[in-house]
């Protein structure tokens, strides 16, 4: 009886939580399916690790352009109507996708259109999405749901490469985006009939005013709280390393050993185990003393892991083992980070601030993007072609197609430790620390 007690208090007041956390994160697995499926399909076509960068720079583009005025947006209109609206034209456009697929006339630069459709929609409801969890949540559960974010992202990333990979082997890539829909359409009807989103109150005096005045007061949050912009820059950095390191991964693992897509699947596939493990211990793990040495000892253990076991390893197991040892502990990093900006950040502006985060976090991702996939196709790889048989360069990195992709993983693991290193001598960073000690 006190063991069932225990469980109960442990999601006390997540109900509601609960169900919208399991069917959006279905539909985000449906999701994840097609991404994968497209990924395999557009360097099948191309050969290019550019091109399959592209499909992420053109998801990635309206969080840049766009992201600031949908915060703004969000704080002003109803959260399920917004989540519900851009969650259909995702779902239209992933149809069109169908459409043109089963009639044979599907070409790369569809797939950039669609991907930046779908950008858009992400962009506009991620604000509201993120309001909606707070909204949903109380404050002593923040940990909590962060962990369950983060383990529900971690299931996906184990279970989307083997799910894609059979789905497509057995039935082809219109099996993989008709399961996305058929998850959408559960999502949706979950969302619309069974979840209420209470409403925030605006703040008493505080009138809507303009669309670029209320995104401003995002942009003047951050200046008055640098803890928070100098998390959030910290963040944008790690990520420029990560989506270099994304662009680099399939070009690699995909021309190795006759080009193999089990190996790809595989490495994602002990990626998000080792992170579904990291989630599940974060989740039900106490609050720790300080937040902000988990943050920086959590990334400076991944950046100096995996990079260089991918740079240097010739075998599957090995890259796997990275793979492992660099997401083992990133929900303790995102889990904490969402608790610093969260309980920080006042809740009638939180939509504000989180498009201003999307903006700054995630301007280094297309970036990197463009950057990994010219770096592996336009230098990297034709250097290592250029080395006799025998060499240095050769006995540390392989020879033929991929073996550029792995110089460029030497690369970004050093930069990685630099940055970590740089971030924890920011006093800004440890001065939010005990601030959010102060508040206690």
């Amino acid at each position: 009886m006190k063991k069932r007690n225990n469980v109960k208090a442990l999601f006390e007041g997540l109900h509601t939580f609960i169900l919208l956390w399991a069917t959006q994160a279905l539909s985000a697995l449906g999701s994840s399916m097609t991404s994968y499926a497209l990924v395999i399909w557009s360097y099948q076509q191309t050969g290019s690790a550019l091109s399959t960068s592209l499909l992420a720079i053109c998801s990635y583009a309206p969080y840049v352009l766009l992201s600031i005025f949908a915060g703004a947006l969000s704080d002003r209109w109803n959260k399920k109507h917004t989540m519900l609206v851009c969650d259909t034209i995702a779902a239209v456009s992933t149809a069109a996708l169908f459409y043109l697929l089963r009639a044979g006339s599907l070409e790369i630069w569809h797939l950039y259109f669609i991907n930046g459709l779908n950008g858009l929609m992400n962009t506009i409801q991620q604000p509201a999405s993120d309001v909606a969890v707070s909204l949903l949540t109380p404050k002593k559960q923040y940990q909590r749901v962060s962990g369950m974010r983060s383990f529900s992202n971690s299931l996906i990333t184990v279970l989307n490469p083997i799910a894609a990979m059979t789905v497509m082997s057995f039935w082809g890539i219109g099996a993989v985006i008709a399961i996305d829909l058929t998850t959408f359409a559960a999502a949706f009807f979950t969302l619309a009939f069974f979840i209420r989103i209470p409403e925030n109150r605006p703040v008493s005096g505080v009138r809507p005013g303009s669309l670029i005045k209320a995104a401003g007061e995002g942009l003047g949050y951050m200046r008055e709280n640098r803890g928070i912009l100098d998390l959030i820059l910290f963040l944008a950095a790690i990520n420029l390393v990560a989506s270099m390191y994304d662009a680099a991964l399939p070009a690699m693992l995909l021309s190795r050993n006759g080009g193999s897509k089990m190996a790809l699947g595989w490495v994602n596939a002990c990626g998000g185990i080792a992170n579904l493990a990291g989630s599940i211990w974060v989740s039900m793990s106490a609050p720790p003393k300080s937040r902000m040495r988990i943050i920086c000892n959590s990334l400076l253990f991944s950046m100096s892991t995996e990079n260089f076991f991918l740079a240097f390893g010739k075998s599957t197991p090995v890259w796997c083992l990275g793979a492992v040892l660099g997401w083992l502990f990133i929900p303790f990093m995102s889990a904490n980070m969402d608790v610093l900006i969260r309980s920080h950040t006042p809740l009638e502006i939180q939509g504000r601030v989180y498009s201003v985060r999307n903006t700054l976090q995630f301007f280094t991702i297309p970036v990197g993007y463009l950057l990994g996939g010219l770096f592996v196709d336009k230098v990297f790889e034709p250097i290592m072609g250029t080395q006799a048989s025998g060499g240095y360069l050769v006995r540390a990195f392989g020879s033929g197609k991929g073996s550029g992709a792995a110089m460029l993983f030497f690369f970004l693991g050093i930069a990685g430790v630099l940055i970590c290193l740089y971030f924890r001598k920011d006093r800004h960073l440890w001065e939010l620390e005990e601030e959010r000690r102060g508040q206690k």
